[in-house]
């Protein structure tokens, strides 16, 4: 099968929808509670999820560099789709802990992979100067599809809570035909010498001996992690401000559909403001969305969880962009694994305080918590982030 740009592209636009046109999870911490599950075990779920990623993270993403994007890839699918599966036939924590390790090593086979082979691709025409846009294309994919799930996700959940899973299953399916259609981009890889040896190499190198690749890395994973944990968060929220149930899905369609319109038009904004003034933007808006909704727990304040998401779908491709930037393809998919690995771990220690604090002292404690060690950790990050201008090659 001779290589094709359009190929590739079009079997990525497809796992993309299989792993984001997620009918689960409008409903999720509804059903969680309803197998008996409280804020804390759920963010501990979620931390088993995490503590998956951040144990895989790293040897799937050297793997995919080593075996090839594309196995990696197809071997992600079959997991992912094995998990929904055991959560569409089984309950308890326990249970759901086992699914989520499976979803945790389906997703870290893909994760790093999928920008990899993106990135590669366009290499191989010499068109990654176009790699944001359609980084932005895929992204905005991604949240159109599920979007269109949380509007399916939520008329499912009124059969019953259960329902979106089987069809969650039949979705992740869409990944393992997509993942053959995959071809390797012929670019020209550097020799490497398979190993620990090597893998141990390439993250000391991201995160001690390259400062443009350590601060650049550091920056767009504590960006991820907070948006990330927002996502957790929305929810609860809307339980806070007494939203319908039957309004989850729509709302949940509203926020995702902010996403893929602003990751579409990401490359038109920085273009616009330049990559220095475009992160601080956008990590200003995400920081103050935290303590704004400590503040103000009243429906009105869904604008500011809308106004977050716009934030995310500008942050998402550019980051990726700078990143890829600044790292070569024979270890690409080892460095986005490097930053996917920071996300989960900083999600893995902070998503169960922010549980527990939700449970003892409330949503809004926890929002403002949140909002100080984001803070924190992105400010500081963006400080070195653009003292050495780590988005330029």
């Amino acid at each position: 099968m001779s290589f094709s740009v359009r190929r590739n592209l079009i079997a990525l636009y497809l796992i993309k929808v299989a792993k984001w046109m997620n009918l689960v999870m409008p409903i999720i911490v509804l059903f969680y509670n309803s197998n008996g599950l409280d804020m804390q075990d759920i963010f501990m779920l979620q931390g088993v999820y995490s503590l998956t990623l951040m144990a895989l993270e790293i040897p799937t993403g050297y793997f995919a560099d080593i075996a090839g994007r594309k196995t990696s890839m197809l071997l992600g699918s079959m997991f992912g789709f094995s998990g929904y599966l055991i959560y569409s036939c089984f309950s308890g924590f326990w249970i759901f802990a086992l699914a989520e390790v499976i979803l945790g090593i389906g997703q870290s086979l893909i994760s790093g992979a999928d920008s990899a082979m993106l990135y590669d691709t366009l290499a191989a025409k010499r068109l990654t100067p176009k790699y944001t846009r359609l980084e932005g294309r895929i992204t905005s994919i991604g949240n159109f599809a599920e979007a269109l799930a949380g509007i399916i996700g939520g008329m499912l959940a009124l059969i019953s809570l259960r329902t979106p899973f089987f069809v969650q299953a039949s979705v992740a399916f869409i990944a393992l035909p997509a993942a053959l259609l995959l071809k390797e981009p012929p670019v020209r890889l550097a020799a490497r010498k398979p190993g620990w040896v090597d893998v141990i190499g390439i993250v000391r190198n991201t995160l001690i001996t390259d400062r443009k690749l350590r601060w650049n890395t550091l920056f767009s994973a504590f960006i991820g992690s907070a948006t990330l944990t927002m996502a957790w968060f929305a929810q609860p929220f809307f339980k806070t401000i007494n939203i319908p149930l039957s309004w989850y899905g729509a709302i949940w369609a509203i926020l995702n559909l902010s996403v893929g319109l602003a990751a579409m038009r990401a490359w038109k904004f920085e273009e616009k403001f330049g990559p220095a003034k475009t992160v601080l933007i956008f990590t200003i808006i995400l920081i103050s969305g935290y303590f704004l909704l400590s503040f103000f727990s009243v429906k009105a304040s869904l604008l500011i969880l809308v106004v977050f998401y716009l934030a995310r779908g500008i942050a998402t491709p550019t980051l990726r962009n700078y990143i890829n930037l600044v790292t070569t393809s024979d270890v690409r998919a080892t460095v986005l694994s490097v930053r996917n690995l920071v996300i989960r771990f900083t999600f893995a220690v902070l998503g169960p305080l922010f549980g527990w604090i939700t449970d003892l002292y409330g949503l809004s404690k926890a929002f403002f918590f949140a909002g100080l060690i984001f803070g924190v950790l992105c400010l500081t990050s963006l400080h070195y982030f653009l003292k050495y201008k780590t988005f330029e090659p």
